[in-house]
């Protein structure tokens, strides 16, 4: 048990800004919001993509999982906060190789949460392999297909853009 806390500590203390700039070049930042903006025209949910090197100090000392880490970013980056209450999260943790998706009330209320977690373990094949571009276009792809399917656009209608589609990053 103190040895893999202390192999988590250690992943975390090395696992830097560097390391998100190398998965996720300034390049892939601006498809990704073209894709999530390309996304966002077909269904009235929001998404947003955070992609962080690894978790604050806090959560490392409490031994927190990216799973809480995700779920106090959905609330940090708004992603509740949305109209019709379908924003969603797709949350990258380099240190731990770890994908969360977090989904709002009026979706998840829709989609069970064994439906998300199989997303999850088919974006996880990818970011193991290191193909950070492939898992979060998949990702995008698959929450799109789920919002559009949930939350269609009638023709003619417009979404309006209620958060940024810029992937942000921590």
């Amino acid at each position: 048990m103190l040895l893999q806390r202390l192999k988590r500590l250690w992943r975390h203390a090395w696992t830097d800004e560097a390391d998100v700039r190398r998965a996720v070049p300034p390049a892939l930042l601006q498809r990704l919001m073209q894709r999530v903006g390309a996304s966002e025209r077909r269904h009235s949910g929001e998404i947003r993509i955070h992609i962080e090197a690894s978790l604050p100090w806090s959560y490392l000392w409490r031994d927190a999982s990216a799973r809480d880490r995700a779920v106090a970013l959905f609330g940090k980056l708004r992603v509740w906060d949305t109209e019709h209450n379908n924003g969603v999260l797709i949350y990258l943790l380099l240190a731990e190789h770890a994908i969360e998706i977090v989904a709002d009330r009026g979706l998840s209320h829709r989609v069970p949460t064994q439906d998300w977690q199989a997303m999850v373990d088919r974006m996880g094949t990818a970011f193991r392999d290191g193909r950070f571009e492939d898992g979060l276009t998949q990702a995008l792809a698959e929450v799109s297909a789920v919002l559009v399917q949930h939350f269609p656009l009638a023709e003619g209608q417009v979404n309006p853009n209620e958060l940024p589609d810029e992937p942000s990053l921590g």
